[in-house]
């Protein structure tokens, strides 16, 4: 039970990188406030110690450890800032909600400047507003900042010292979590086939296959802090192989489940997803051997022996073989085993980021802007002390927010997170009242729960937050439902002025951004398919997995835009019904690229003239799509590609796959074209 749980915390948090952050955090807190309090510092300072502790560990990402040292001497140059701002504004009403929407101004447009940009505008922004909770004065600044330094301090000696971060442990977490997903995928597999592919089942399977997928893409983001770059886009090309051959099990086991089978296969077949399975939930690192031992050769040898008469189950028995071969080309890569592979090319350098210039994050920080003035003058109706509420709800919905849509689910999963952090805010305050040490504990339980849950899930967040500024009330003295109903109002406040905003001003609708999003997928895809035709033709060897990935993470992007259509607040059946088949559609694209890119070999196609024809008709009808979406008016029609079955396509196994990969891929850029209404006519001269 242990081990199953342990399996699960990995697969939830891959390379524990969640957990290391909260914990951070927590710690962090508790050696600000651990000192401040020896020194006999009074408990609005080590609050604003133990503040800046926690949100120097929530905000604080560069990559670098050199980066991350001198942001954090930055922050305390922009703490200082915001904390003697945010003092002086206290001591004259209108100047406090001037700087503070001013403030967000700054703090959303400097998003544009990645991690570190990102970091110094939250601190600003946060410091500003818990010394407006704090109600701090002018005559405390210089006893805030002491605070702030010991608040940052504390997190830098968590940050390098204490739990400081092991890339090299980290990857081997992260490789555990894909044991752990990748053991779930064969899991699912076993009982979808065991149930005869039962709905529940089939649910189970495709959850298995999102969560490995997103586990492959963070084992690429955290390959390069541990090996150079050639190595790391090995790994990537091998992670790459094991995900395609874990969707082809699946795929063949929905087929298998189609069958008719007999017991005795039926069972054969369950048994050797059994043992794969126990293969696979063997520790990473001995994966190398275990490809030496008789169980592994035997596994390989049964699965995928050819047979002159097929038997019912043969396709997922060698599709188990591909998995489990893929499987430990993988790990071999991870254990630095890669000498007979070619060396890719070297990285493009990032281009430099404009410091002024009119884009998204320009106009997401001019309706913020916007956004805070109204939820100044909006909070302040509902509470002249609490108005400051309202303009943190806008600056959190404008936070990652690229379309209205976007911002109007932001703000309806923090108000419905509030209203429930309301009710166990007051229950956990009511429940500790008058134990100081029950109180502290709850909120540092609060604040790993804050942090855990950041990443994966805005109502929950707001949960914590608002349960914690409960136990915060209690702990100052101050707690009543009456404020806890205060702070609801003013949520309800910031997030209809941020809503309002959005939609208002300078407006960008969720379709436009998903239109731009699905346009930038088709270039990469466009990309891929050129530079791949060029490496099946034998005239350059290109990387096409990074070509491959590039899409990958342009559809990750898609997914994430078109939520607001496909999200249940959406009332429209018929939008969330268009979000979803775009996304699968455009999932169904980037898949088949991958299996052309894990496949594709220099020349693998010289001879075949099937390919130049395949290749000019998929861009062509890629252009066609980019025109339609791109405003064209003009009408156009995509060309259907030849029907000829797969089995004639080619003169070898891997060609064949090749071709016929390619030909799904024509098809569901053909079905892509029926989201924006384009016909797809059949070719005049088909090839034969």
């Amino acid at each position: 039970m242990i081990g199953e749980s342990l399996d699960r915390l990995r697969a939830s948090d891959p390379g524990l990188v969640r957990f290391r952050q909260a914990a951070s955090a927590v710690l962090g807190i508790a050696i600000a406030a651990g000192v401040l309090t020896a020194v006999g510092q009074p408990l609005l300072t080590v609050l604003v110690g133990a503040i800046a502790a926690m949100m120097a560990a929530f905000t604080v990402n560069d990559p670098e450890p050199k980066q991350q040292a001198l942001t954090l001497v930055l922050g305390f140059v922009v703490g200082a800032a915001a904390l003697t701002a945010a003092s002086l504004g206290q001591a004259a009403a209108p100047l406090d909600g001037v700087v503070f929407v001013l403030l967000i101004f700054v703090a959303v447009y400097a998003q544009r400047f990645g991690p570190r940009g990102i970091a110094l505008g939250s601190l600003a922004f946060f410091l500003f507003f818990f010394a407006m909770f704090l109600q701090t004065r002018i005559a405390q600044v210089p006893l805030l900042l002491v605070a702030l330094a010991v608040g940052l301090t504390a997190n830098a000696i968590v940050r390098f010292g204490l739990l400081r971060r092991r890339a090299e442990r980290e990857l081997l977490s992260v490789r555990k979590a894909f044991r752990a997903r990748l053991g779930a995928v064969v899991r699912a597999a076993s009982a979808h086939l065991a149930s005869g592919g039962s709905a529940r089942a089939e649910r189970q399977l495709r959850r298995a296959n999102d969560r490995l997928h997103e586990c492959v893409l963070l084992i690429e983001d955290t390959a390069e802090d541990v090996i150079d770059a050639p190595a790391a886009a090995l790994l990537r090309r091998r992670a790459i192989e094991v995900e395609l051959a874990v969707q082809w099990l699946a795929i063949t086991t929905r087929r298998t489940c189609a069958e008719e089978l007999g017991d005795d296969v039926r069972d054969d077949l369950l048994g050797r997803l059994r043992r794969l399975r126990s293969l696979i939930e063997r520790d990473p690192r001995e994966l190398p051997v275990i490809s030496d031992t008789e169980e592994f050769s035997r596994f390989l040898v049964e699965g995928s022996r050819l047979r002159d008469d097929p038997q019912p189950g043969d396709e997922l028995r060698r599709a188990m073989a591909e998995l489990a071969l893929a499987d430990v080309n993988a790990q071999r890569i991870a254990e630095r085993d890669y000498s007979a592979e070619t060396e890719p090319p070297e990285p493009e350098e990032p281009e430099p980021t404009p410091v002024f210039a009119w884009d998204n994050r320009t106009r997401a920080a001019l309706q913020a802007v916007i956004g805070g003035g109204l939820a100044v003058v909006g909070g302040q109706l509902v509470s002249h002390q609490r108005w400051y509420w309202a303009v943190l709800t806008v600056f959190v919905v404008f936070l990652g927010a690229s379309s209205a849509g976007a911002t109007l689910v932001k703000g309806a999963r923090r108000l419905v997170g509030t209203l429930i952090g309301i009710f166990a805010g007051a229950l956990c305050a009511l429940v500790v009242a008058g134990s100081t040490p029950a109180t502290v504990g709850l909120i540092l339980v609060c604040v790993f729960g804050m942090a855990f849950v950041a990443r994966v899930s805005q109502t929950l967040m707001a949960f914590f937050i608002t349960t914690m500024l409960g136990l915060l009330y209690s702990l100052l003295g101050t707690f009543s439902l009456e404020v806890l109903g205060v702070r609801l109002a003013e949520t309800a406040v910031g997030a209809l002025a941020g809503i309002l905003a959005a939609v208002v001003i300078v407006p960008v609708r969720t379709r436009s951004v998903m239109l731009d999003d699905v346009a930038a997928a088709l270039e990469d895809l466009r990309e891929f398919v050129t530079q791949a035709e060029t490496l099946l033709a034998g005239r350059e060897n290109v990387n096409v997995i990074e070509l491959s990935r590039e899409l990958d993470r342009s559809v990750a992007q898609l997914r994430t835009t078109v939520e607001p259509l496909t999200h249940p607040i959406n009332v429209r059946g018929a939008r969330r019904d268009y979000g979803f088949y775009v996304l699968t559609t455009l999932e169904a694209i980037a898949f088949r690229a991958r299996n052309i890119a894990a496949r594709a070999q220099p020349g693998l196609l010289a001879l075949d003239d099937r390919l130049p024809a395949t290749s000019e008709r998929l861009t062509g009808n890629i252009d066609v799509l980019l025109e339609v979406i791109n405003g064209e008016t003009e009408p156009r029609v995509l060309t259907e590609g030849d029907d000829a079955p797969a089995g004639d396509l080619g003169d070898n196994a891997q060609g064949r796959g090749v071709l016929s990969s390619l030909g799904r891929l024509d098809e569901a850029v053909l079905a892509l074209g029926r989201a924006f209404e384009v016909e797809a006519v059949p070719a005049l001269n088909r090839y034969r």
